[in-house]
Order: structure tokens, then C-alpha cells, then sequence
């Protein structure tokens, strides 16, 4: 019997294995949640969060490896865990035990603010799908995230602490993305 480990699923920056060392880790599907960009009271920035919704979204289980969640939970300081509920993965890998999700705690939550959206981050998200995905996984990413606010430009000097070189390539796969929503660009 293959052992069974404690898990997260990763939605957005966590989908990008750059950015962690948790293993092992599987492309999968959940239903029932969508992502949504959310403004707080903690910074002039959107987080990526997810809600309970009627859609489905692509991410990544990953391990945490002997349960230990602290170094984890400080990397998603801003945010709630909870388990993702049983039958919504479309291929929930043996390993991995009932998967648990983070969500902005909506007590930090500022309705009245439209904070942008770090580019730096983005791009980190954008790579980790197209890795993970595929361009049709990136489309989907776009197309299954809601609340979309103004691209603050920081490639320049990213500010985002995790941040990943991109090629031309994944600069200019994001960059559509961006266009094709419409959304404002300005630089950091």
C-alpha cells in the first residue's frame, strides 16, 4: 500500500514547483472553487484566493512532507486552510490524503479597495501553469479567475519574492492574457 501524505492544493504560485520544494506533487482538477483576486487591509496588492463557486479549477496537490505545515502556513500568512471535500478531484492521486486549501481569510478582506496585481507574481502563476498545463492550462487559468484589477508592472525590478526568470516566450504568453481581458498596466 502506498503511503498516505498530508497535501495541499495549490492554485496559483504554488502550481509553479520553482517556487517550493514540496514533493511529491500531481497536476489535477478540483470542482467546486474558482480563483478570485482579493483586496485586504495588508498591503496595496491583490492576493489570488479561491471561494467556493460552480467551476472548476486546475492546481496541484503537493506534500507536506511529515504534516509539518508551519513553514507553509507563514508563506500563506494571509490565509485560512481548510480541506477541499471529498469527490472533487478528478484524479486524486493515492499518496496524497484529503487535500487542504487556502483561502484569504475574510476577515482581512477590503471590499471598497481595487488593489492592482503584482506582475511579478502573475508571471510566477502563468509559468507554473504553462509547465504544469500547457497554454490551454493558461487559458483556463485566466478564464476560471475572477476579480481582475490593474497590472502594477514590476518585471523591471520584481518585487514579488518568489519570482521566476521568464522566457520571451512566457512573457509574451502572459502578456496577451493580460490584453485580452483588457486590464490597465502601470508601471511599479
Amino acid at each position: 500500500m502506498t503511503p498516505r501524505h498530508p497535501a495541499f492544493f495549490g492554485y496559483g504560485s504554488l502550481v509553479n514547483r520553482a517556487t517550493h520544494g514540496y514533493a511529491p506533487a500531481t497536476p489535477v482538477r478540483l470542482a467546486g472553487w474558482r480563483r478570485v483576486w482579493r483586496s485586504t487591509r495588508l498591503r496595496p496588492l491583490a492576493f489570488l484566493s479561491a471561494e467556493p463557486a460552480a467551476a472548476t479549477i486546475g492546481g496541484l496537490v503537493a506534500a507536506v512532507p511529515g504534516g509539518d505545515w508551519s513553514a507553509l502556513d507563514i508563506r500563506e500568512a494571509a490565509y485560512l486552510r481548510a480541506p477541499v471535500a471529498e469527490g472533487t478531484l478528478d484524479a486524486p492521486p493515492a499518496w496524497a490524503e484529503l487535500p487542504e486549501i487556502y483561502a484569504v481569510d475574510p476577515g482581512l478582506s477590503d471590499a471598497q479597495a481595487l488593489h492592482p496585481i503584482l506582475l511579478s507574481y502573475l508571471d510566477t502563476v502563468v509559468q507554473g501553469f504553462l509547465r504544469e498545463f500547457g497554454t490551454d492550462g493558461v487559458t483556463d487559468f485566466f478564464a476560471t479567475t475572477a476579480g481582475w484589477t490593474a497590472i502594477l508592472d514590476d518585471r523591471a525590478k520584481p518585487a514579488y519574492p518568489r519570482h521566476q526568470p521568464l522566457t520571451r516566450a512566457e512573457r509574451a504568453l502572459c502578456d496577451a492574457h493580460i490584453g485580452a481581458l483588457g486590464l490597465p498596466r502601470r508601471s511599479a
